[in-house]
Protein backbone atom coordinates (compact mmCIF):
# COMPACT_ATOMS: atom_id res chain seq x y z
CA UNK A 1 0.00 0.00 0.00
CA UNK A 2 1.16 3.51 -0.75
CA UNK A 3 2.56 5.65 2.01
CA UNK A 4 -0.31 8.11 2.53
CA UNK A 5 -0.95 10.39 5.51
CA UNK A 6 -4.44 11.86 5.94
CA UNK A 7 -4.76 15.21 7.75
CA UNK A 8 -8.47 15.83 8.48
CA UNK A 9 -9.88 19.33 8.58
CA UNK A 10 -9.91 19.45 12.40
CA UNK A 11 -6.12 18.98 12.41
CA UNK A 12 -5.55 21.84 9.99
CA UNK A 13 -5.09 25.47 10.95
CA UNK A 14 -7.86 28.05 10.71
CA UNK A 15 -8.25 31.78 10.35
CA UNK A 16 -10.66 34.57 9.48
CA UNK A 17 -10.72 38.10 8.09
CA UNK A 18 -13.01 41.01 8.85
CA UNK A 19 -14.79 39.44 11.79
CA UNK A 20 -15.54 36.17 9.99
CA UNK A 21 -16.61 37.60 6.62
CA UNK A 22 -13.90 35.41 5.08
CA UNK A 23 -13.04 32.10 6.78
CA UNK A 24 -10.11 29.82 6.08
CA UNK A 25 -8.85 26.36 6.86
CA UNK A 26 -5.14 25.89 6.36
CA UNK A 27 -3.45 22.58 5.61
CA UNK A 28 -0.14 24.45 5.92
CA UNK A 29 -0.54 27.40 8.27
CA UNK A 30 1.64 29.84 10.15
CA UNK A 31 3.02 28.56 13.49
CA UNK A 32 0.40 30.41 15.55
CA UNK A 33 -2.42 28.66 13.67
CA UNK A 34 -1.78 25.20 15.12
CA UNK A 35 -1.87 23.27 11.88
CA UNK A 36 -0.48 19.75 12.18
CA UNK A 37 1.76 20.40 9.17
CA UNK A 38 4.62 22.85 8.86
CA UNK A 39 6.18 23.99 5.58
CA UNK A 40 7.82 21.22 3.56
CA UNK A 41 9.43 20.89 0.15
CA UNK A 42 9.02 24.33 -1.45
CA UNK A 43 5.47 24.69 -0.12
CA UNK A 44 5.32 27.35 2.59
CA UNK A 45 1.61 28.10 3.11
CA UNK A 46 -1.77 26.79 1.88
CA UNK A 47 -5.15 28.28 2.79
CA UNK A 48 -8.66 27.47 1.58
CA UNK A 49 -10.61 30.72 1.84
CA UNK A 50 -14.42 31.04 1.65
CA UNK A 51 -16.36 34.30 1.57
CA UNK A 52 -19.45 34.34 3.77
CA UNK A 53 -20.34 37.75 2.33
CA UNK A 54 -18.69 40.28 0.02
CA UNK A 55 -15.48 41.29 1.75
CA UNK A 56 -12.14 43.00 1.09
CA UNK A 57 -8.78 42.04 2.55
CA UNK A 58 -6.90 45.33 2.82
CA UNK A 59 -3.58 46.24 1.25
CA UNK A 60 -0.71 44.17 2.70
CA UNK A 61 2.91 43.50 1.64
CA UNK A 62 4.77 40.44 0.33
CA UNK A 63 8.40 39.79 -0.52
CA UNK A 64 10.32 36.92 -2.05
CA UNK A 65 7.60 34.25 -2.17
CA UNK A 66 5.47 33.33 -5.16
CA UNK A 67 1.85 33.91 -4.10
CA UNK A 68 -0.60 31.85 -6.16
CA UNK A 69 -4.38 32.14 -6.07
CA UNK A 70 -6.53 29.35 -7.57
CA UNK A 71 -10.15 30.53 -7.88
CA UNK A 72 -12.42 27.58 -7.08
CA UNK A 73 -15.86 29.25 -7.06
CA UNK A 74 -17.36 32.66 -7.74
CA UNK A 75 -15.30 35.79 -8.35
CA UNK A 76 -12.40 37.53 -6.69
CA UNK A 77 -10.77 40.85 -7.56
CA UNK A 78 -7.16 41.80 -7.12
CA UNK A 79 -5.33 45.12 -6.68
CA UNK A 80 -1.59 45.62 -6.26
CA UNK A 81 0.90 48.44 -6.11
CA UNK A 82 2.51 47.41 -9.42
CA UNK A 83 -0.62 47.32 -11.62
CA UNK A 84 -2.53 49.93 -9.59
CA UNK A 85 -5.91 48.72 -10.79
CA UNK A 86 -8.53 46.16 -9.74
CA UNK A 87 -8.66 43.04 -11.93
CA UNK A 88 -11.36 40.34 -11.77
CA UNK A 89 -10.75 36.59 -11.63
CA UNK A 90 -13.45 33.97 -12.13
CA UNK A 91 -13.78 30.31 -11.15
CA UNK A 92 -11.01 28.31 -12.80
CA UNK A 93 -8.67 31.29 -13.18
CA UNK A 94 -5.23 31.33 -11.57
CA UNK A 95 -3.04 34.25 -10.53
CA UNK A 96 0.62 34.41 -9.58
CA UNK A 97 2.41 37.24 -7.82
CA UNK A 98 6.18 36.83 -7.95
CA UNK A 99 6.70 39.07 -4.95
CA UNK A 100 10.41 39.65 -5.57
CA UNK A 101 11.84 42.68 -3.79
CA UNK A 102 8.42 43.80 -2.61
CA UNK A 103 4.81 44.40 -3.58
CA UNK A 104 1.57 45.12 -1.71
CA UNK A 105 -1.83 43.84 -2.75
CA UNK A 106 -5.48 43.71 -1.75
CA UNK A 107 -8.18 41.15 -2.53
CA UNK A 108 -11.96 41.33 -2.77
CA UNK A 109 -13.99 38.12 -2.53
CA UNK A 110 -17.62 37.94 -3.58
CA UNK A 111 -20.16 36.15 -1.39
CA UNK A 112 -19.94 32.39 -1.90
CA UNK A 113 -16.57 32.54 -3.63
CA UNK A 114 -13.74 30.20 -2.70
CA UNK A 115 -10.04 30.11 -3.49
CA UNK A 116 -6.79 28.47 -2.56
CA UNK A 117 -3.97 30.84 -1.76
CA UNK A 118 -0.70 28.93 -1.82
CA UNK A 119 2.77 30.33 -1.20
CA UNK A 120 5.75 28.71 -2.88
CA UNK A 121 9.38 29.29 -1.87
CA UNK A 122 11.34 29.85 -5.10
CA UNK A 123 14.72 30.38 -3.35
CA UNK A 124 14.44 33.70 -1.58
CA UNK A 125 18.21 34.18 -1.77
CA UNK A 126 17.60 34.97 -5.46
CA UNK A 127 14.07 36.34 -5.65
CA UNK A 128 14.50 39.03 -3.00
CA UNK A 129 16.82 40.75 -5.51
CA UNK A 130 14.32 40.65 -8.39
CA UNK A 131 11.55 43.12 -9.25
CA UNK A 132 8.01 41.94 -8.53
CA UNK A 133 5.97 40.57 -11.44
CA UNK A 134 2.44 39.30 -11.95
CA UNK A 135 0.34 37.16 -14.30
CA UNK A 136 -3.30 36.14 -14.61
CA UNK A 137 -4.27 32.93 -16.40
CA UNK A 138 -7.83 32.17 -17.49
CA UNK A 139 -9.63 28.87 -17.03
CA UNK A 140 -9.62 28.23 -20.78
CA UNK A 141 -5.82 28.49 -20.90
CA UNK A 142 -5.27 25.16 -19.15
CA UNK A 143 -5.23 21.78 -20.91
CA UNK A 144 -7.94 19.30 -19.95
CA UNK A 145 -7.70 15.56 -20.54
CA UNK A 146 -9.82 12.50 -19.85
CA UNK A 147 -8.39 9.36 -18.24
CA UNK A 148 -10.91 6.60 -17.50
CA UNK A 149 -13.39 8.07 -14.99
CA UNK A 150 -11.46 11.33 -14.45
CA UNK A 151 -11.23 14.73 -16.09
CA UNK A 152 -7.78 16.16 -15.38
CA UNK A 153 -6.95 19.87 -15.66
CA UNK A 154 -3.23 20.61 -15.73
CA UNK A 155 -2.75 23.95 -13.98
CA UNK A 156 1.04 23.79 -13.71
CA UNK A 157 2.89 21.27 -15.84
CA UNK A 158 3.07 20.03 -19.44
CA UNK A 159 0.90 22.05 -21.79
CA UNK A 160 0.07 24.75 -19.24
CA UNK A 161 1.17 28.35 -19.93
CA UNK A 162 1.77 28.97 -16.21
CA UNK A 163 5.23 30.37 -15.47
CA UNK A 164 6.91 30.37 -12.05
CA UNK A 165 10.43 30.48 -10.64
CA UNK A 166 9.83 27.77 -8.02
CA UNK A 167 11.30 24.58 -9.49
CA UNK A 168 9.81 21.12 -9.78
CA UNK A 169 6.14 22.01 -9.19
CA UNK A 170 3.16 20.35 -10.87
CA UNK A 171 -0.48 21.11 -10.10
CA UNK A 172 -3.53 19.30 -11.41
CA UNK A 173 -7.21 19.08 -10.55
CA UNK A 174 -9.02 15.75 -10.86
CA UNK A 175 -12.80 15.67 -11.28
CA UNK A 176 -13.92 12.08 -10.83
CA UNK A 177 -16.99 10.02 -11.62
CA UNK A 178 -17.62 6.80 -9.68
CA UNK A 179 -14.85 4.29 -10.22
CA UNK A 180 -11.10 3.98 -9.71
CA UNK A 181 -8.47 6.41 -10.98
CA UNK A 182 -4.77 5.52 -11.18
CA UNK A 183 -1.86 7.88 -11.77
CA UNK A 184 1.88 7.18 -11.76
CA UNK A 185 3.90 9.43 -9.44
CA UNK A 186 7.49 10.65 -9.44
CA UNK A 187 9.17 9.08 -6.40
CA UNK A 188 11.45 12.12 -6.07
CA UNK A 189 8.39 14.26 -5.25
CA UNK A 190 5.92 14.69 -2.42
CA UNK A 191 2.28 14.87 -3.57
CA UNK A 192 -0.17 16.96 -1.57
CA UNK A 193 -3.87 16.34 -2.17
CA UNK A 194 -6.92 18.30 -0.98
CA UNK A 195 -10.44 16.86 -1.31
CA UNK A 196 -12.64 19.67 -2.61
CA UNK A 197 -15.80 17.56 -2.72
CA UNK A 198 -16.99 14.00 -2.30
CA UNK A 199 -15.79 11.04 -0.26
CA UNK A 200 -12.84 9.08 -1.64
CA UNK A 201 -10.32 6.41 -0.80
CA UNK A 202 -6.78 7.59 -1.43
CA UNK A 203 -4.67 4.49 -2.00
CA UNK A 204 -6.97 2.68 0.43
CA UNK A 205 -7.38 5.41 3.07
CA UNK A 206 -10.70 7.21 3.48
CA UNK A 207 -10.91 10.98 3.03
CA UNK A 208 -13.81 13.41 2.78
CA UNK A 209 -14.34 17.04 1.80
CA UNK A 210 -11.63 19.39 3.17
CA UNK A 211 -9.33 16.52 4.19
CA UNK A 212 -5.70 16.80 3.11
CA UNK A 213 -3.30 13.99 2.21
CA UNK A 214 0.42 13.51 1.66
CA UNK A 215 1.80 10.87 -0.70
CA UNK A 216 5.49 10.23 -0.15
CA UNK A 217 7.77 7.36 -1.11
CA UNK A 218 5.29 5.87 -3.56
CA UNK A 219 5.16 5.55 -7.33
CA UNK A 220 1.37 5.71 -7.72
CA UNK A 221 -1.83 7.36 -6.58
CA UNK A 222 -5.11 5.46 -6.62
CA UNK A 223 -8.40 7.26 -5.99
CA UNK A 224 -11.61 5.27 -5.57
CA UNK A 225 -15.01 6.89 -5.26
CA UNK A 226 -18.65 5.85 -5.29
CA UNK A 227 -19.85 9.38 -6.10
CA UNK A 228 -18.62 12.40 -8.09
CA UNK A 229 -15.57 13.89 -6.39
CA UNK A 230 -13.05 16.68 -6.91
CA UNK A 231 -9.42 16.44 -5.78
CA UNK A 232 -6.69 19.10 -6.12
CA UNK A 233 -3.09 17.83 -6.22
CA UNK A 234 0.35 19.44 -6.03
CA UNK A 235 3.60 17.60 -6.71
CA UNK A 236 6.75 19.24 -5.33
CA UNK A 237 10.34 18.05 -4.90
CA UNK A 238 11.43 16.18 -1.80
CA UNK A 239 14.67 18.16 -1.99
CA UNK A 240 14.29 21.59 -3.64
CA UNK A 241 18.06 21.96 -4.10
CA UNK A 242 18.40 25.14 -2.04
CA UNK A 243 17.85 26.22 1.52
CA UNK A 244 14.19 27.17 1.93
CA UNK A 245 12.98 29.94 4.22
CA UNK A 246 11.37 27.38 6.53
CA UNK A 247 14.74 25.69 7.04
Amino acid sequence: MANVQIIPKDQQGSGAFNGGEIVENKPIGFPREQSLLRPYSNLFYWAHAKAVTDSTIGLHPHQGFEITSFVLKGEIRHFDTKLKEWRPLQAGDVQIIRAGNGISHSEWMGKGSEMFQIWFDPNLAKTLEQPASYDDYRAGDFPVGQVDNAEITTLIGPGSPFQMDTPGVEVFRIRLQPGTFHRALDTDKIYSAYVLSGAVRLSGQSAVESDFALFEGTDSMDIETDQPADVFVIGSPKTPGYRTYAR
